[in-house]
């Protein structure tokens, strides 16, 4: 195990007219255990799986540079919180999150055919494969279910039962 499951928050920035989600561009500010600064180019699918740069930073003060983006014009587009735990299974980065709305593994590595004979080992279904991100999951989400709230919070989903075909996704490991 790398770290334990543990509480994240994290806040999706962009400009007021939405220039980096249309670019298909990430600009994150993380707090776990510390404070990280990410950043991620489009995503390309080689393979079932998805490919992107991402570029992260551990930083000292989250809520200062919090307010730094803001004041360069950013503005925090989005909150979600997950719990997330993180394993290596040889050279694989694996990480469970627990999301407000389900469970979720991401596999990640430097070829796609180990990363497809890891989730054989796992005995999960590669067809099942979701490359989406988390947002588009909850945009699906959103227009089967019209919900009042922005953030993808513990608190806001309290009360609220999704199911994988709420997402449009199929369980990998049923």
């Amino acid at each position: 195990m790398k770290r334990p499951r543990t509480l994240e928050t994290n806040l999706r920035f962009d400009t007021p007219d939405e220039q980096l989600d249309h670019q298909k561009r990430l600009l994150r500010l993380r707090q776990d255990d510390a404070a990280k600064l990410t950043y991620k180019e489009p995503d390309v699918i080689v393979g079932g799986a998805s490919q992107r740069l991402e570029l992260e930073v551990v930083v000292s003060d989250f809520a200062t540079l919090k307010e730094i983006l803001e004041r360069l014009g950013y503005t925090v587009s989005i909150i979600y919180e997950k719990y997330r735990a993180e394993y290596y299974l040889g050279d694989l980065y694996i990480t469970l999150d627990e999301m407000p709305f389900g469970d979720f593994m991401e596999i990640e590595g430097e070829r796609v055919e180990d990363i497809q004979a890891a989730a054989k080992k796992l005995e999960l279904k590669w067809a099942a494969n979701v490359p989406q991100n988390y947002l588009i999951l909850f945009n699906r989400l959103k227009a089967r279910h019209p919900v009042s709230f922005r953030d993808m919070t513990f608190e806001n989903f309290n009360g609220i039962a999704v199911t994988a075909e709420d997402l449009g996704v199929t369980p990998a490991d049923g």
